[in-house]
């Protein structure tokens, strides 16, 4: 069979017989591979990986292939092959197949298999005179090995070959002897025979199969040019393409699906497993099987063996429902921003239709919706953030916050993904990767992602890109049915690149929404550019980039009003305390709390606690007043000289009437409950 038509890493090791004596195959290797028909060139049908070593080697001229691994021990390939077999067994001797050997026999076997001279065994003690010889002791060297016959050409395939040890990082006496011993007969091995395709003469060479590069200890192949590390890489397109045709035809489709139609359905169920094994696919093809999903449908089956979850709160009617009640509901808790919610749900409906990157020729595994909120701080971002979990999950904390400023150091990215193997925290795993593998659909918030080191953002790109990720343990995490949203004060806070100082740029006030807007955006597109050197992470943000403005001192007094009232609804709730006050109070703690608005609603919310909050706890723990009580703030007074707020308060029992002397107004009581102390904004 030629190997024409093979994939390219195995026509890359038979291309080389004749100059390698052993190989290490990594990656992925415990996949399908598909190869032509010998009766249909132009047709391909599945193989695993010893299937196809063997075909390459056959091509070759080889008569055997020899397998190994920890488990079963030694077996000739193709099994049950009588020619295989004897081969074998003329070139290894007799019970080798079948056997379970040890490190020290199994040199015994590579060296007959290489035509290197045998490792020598442990002569015996030398005997104690006037004593008998110990038993079991032979008391003379074993009989030599016949001699090898010249002219087998044959391959040894290791498999599992990194579990051949207990430790890789750690090897003991015996093991490490086995791959220095390896080593050397890859240095001393000569080629064995010649054919056709190789008239210089080919090894018989040793090929291990591991999954990872680094499974084999460093030492074994680095500057030795007789072994060879090829990688074995996941499909392509192609190969997925293929691999779809195959096993994509038995799934049904509608009737009347034109031939065109089913090109255009085999070419979207290739382009939808993207990083999936030709295994994945098949398994895929079979779960459409299980499930009764059409062709068409076959964007759920991949769903559903990606994450292991059936239902798809995307899919849900309700989904259409709850975006529409966030239009009605969001506009209230997220005060004076009605451009950002505007395009945020926008974003989202988008969204919901599976339409986010629709004018790209392949968008399945990319998240579902990326939003980057930009502006000035305490004036909504993460209060949307968490709307948006609330509307499409129906759950506020649906939604999982990092805070950048975490990962600014440069190893803060395992943190997110997991460490290495053999660093500390390894068997924990990622924050990032194992919280979305438990919960794939789900809101991912970063917030100031300025703050992030370059090689956080590194992971970030991948993200946004392949929808996916693979941890320290090589597990790999889908975000294809999350939505990410990234903050970022940018644009409004300038930092000094060499004292990390930074300043406010622009005021509350300065400038019209527009002119904001522009200002945020051009700032956004420089630093990625200029500063970070990432301009390829900004094409993926795309014009997904919500500018928020300033709150506008008419939308700072809706935030005091509801923050106010938040603070009388906990009094009565929890201390069946009613609290009003005056006019005259109402208006100078309003006066107070939104005299600065640069830091926003959350400012709003911290002078609340400094010049009402504070002095009123102080006022009711000090006198231990009992519940049930009605107070009455007649007036808010502060010393210039200790910045100490005291208020004048008046209790009485419930259903007394207020002191004539000062009318008493209620301050907005009603503020629902969902609305807590400087969380309407943020």
């Amino acid at each position: 069979m030629s190997t024409s038509g093979l994939p390219a890493f195995v026509r890359e090791l038979e291309g080389t017989l004749s100059v390698h004596a052993q190989y290490v195959l990594h990656g992925n290797i415990h996949d399908q591979y598909l190869v032509p028909s010998p009766e249909a060139p132009d047709q391909r049908y599945p193989v695993d990986l010893r299937e196809l070593l063997w075909i390459a080697l056959q091509s070759a001229g080889y008569e055997a292939m020899v397998y190994y691994d920890p488990v079963h021990g030694i077996s000739e390939y193709p099994p049950r092959d009588r020619a295989s077999a004897e081969a074998a067994t003329r070139l290894l001797g007799r019970r080798v197949l079948g056997s379970q050997p040890t490190l020290m026999e199994l040199r015994t076997h590579l060296s007959r298999l290489v035509g290197t001279p045998a490792p020598p065994t442990a002569a015996p003690p030398p005997p104690v005179p006037g004593q008998a010889p110990a038993p079991g002791v032979p008391q003379q060297a074993a009989p030599p090995e016949p001699p090898r016959p010249e002219g087998v050409k044959a391959a040894f395939v290791i498999g599992y070959a990194a579990r051949i040890p207990r430790s890789m990082a750690q090897l003991d006496e015996a093991e490490r002897d086995f791959f220095l011993f390896c080593q050397q007969i890859a240095l001393t091995a000569e080629p064995r025979g010649h054919s056709p395709a190789h008239p210089a003469g080919v090894f018989n060479p040793v090929i291990w199969l591991v999954e990872g590069e680094r499974d084999l200890p460093a030492w074994l192949t680095a500057g030795i040019e007789r072994i060879r590390t090829i990688a074995v890489p996941m499909p392509g397109l192609d190969e997925r393409r293929a691999a779809a045709r195959i096993y994509g035809a038995g799934i049904p489709m509608a009737p009347e699906t034109s031939g065109e139609e089913l090109a255009q359905l085999i070419d979207g169920f290739a382009r939808r497993t993207d990083g999936m094994t030709v295994l994945g696919i098949r398994e895929t093809s079979r779960l459409a099987h299980d499930r009764g999903l059409r062709l068409d449908e076959i964007g759920d089956a991949v769903r559903i063996y990606k994450l292991g979850i059936d239902d798809n709160p995307w899919r849900r009617a309700s989904i259409r429902g709850q975006i529409q009640l966030g239009e009605a509901e969001i506009p209230r808790k997220v005060l004076g921003q009605d451009q950002a919610v505007l395009k945020t749900l926008d974003i989202l409906k988008r969204a919901a239709l599976g339409l986010s990157g629709a004018q790209a020729s392949s968008s399945a595994h990319r998240p579902r919706g990326v939003l980057f909120f930009a502006g000035p701080t305490g004036v909504g971002k993460t209060e949307l953030a968490k709307s948006v979990a609330e509307v499409l999950f129906g759950d506020a904390d649906a939604y999982l916050r990092f805070d950048m400023s975490e990962f600014a150091a440069e190893h803060s990215d395992h943190r997110l993904i997991g460490a290495p193997p053999g660093y500390v925290g390894f068997e924990a795993g990622g924050e990032l990767t194992g919280a979305v593998r438990r919960q794939p659909f789900r809101v991912v918030l970063f917030d100031e992602i300025e703050k992030a080191h370059h090689r956080v953002l590194d992971k970030f790109l991948q993200i946004l890109e392949d929808g996916r990720l693979t941890d320290g343990q090589g597990l790999t995490t889908h975000f294809t049915e999350c939505v990410l949203i990234f903050t970022s004060n940018l644009g409004i806070i300038d930092e000094d690149q060499q004292t990390h100082e930074r300043t406010q740029k622009i005021r509350p006030g300065e400038l019209s929404y527009r002119e904001l807007e522009r200002e945020v955006r051009e700032t956004v597109k420089h630093h990625f550019i200029s500063v970070l050197g990432r301009p390829e992470l900004l094409n993926r943000l795309g014009d997904n980039i919500v500018v928020f403005d300033f709150i506008s001192p008419e939308v700072a007094d809706e935030v005091f009003a509801l923050q106010l009232g938040n603070i009388r609804q906990r009094l009565r709730a929890e201390h069946r305390m009613q609290v009003d006050l005056s006019a005259d109070a109402a208006e100078v703690l309003r006066t107070l709390c939104t005299a600065d608005l640069d830091n926003g609603g959350r400012g709003i919310g911290n002078q609340l606690e400094s010049r009402f909050i504070n002095p009123l706890a102080r006022h009711l723990f000090d006198r231990d007043i009992a519940p049930g009580v009605h107070l009455d703030v007649r007036s808010i007074r502060t010393d210039t000289t200790t910045g100490r707020v005291d208020l004048d308060i008046t209790e009485r029992r419930a259903g007394d009437e207020p002191p004539a002397a000062t009318a008493i107004v209620p301050a907005q009581p009603e503020a629902g409950p969902e609305v807590l102390v400087g969380e309407v904004v943020r």
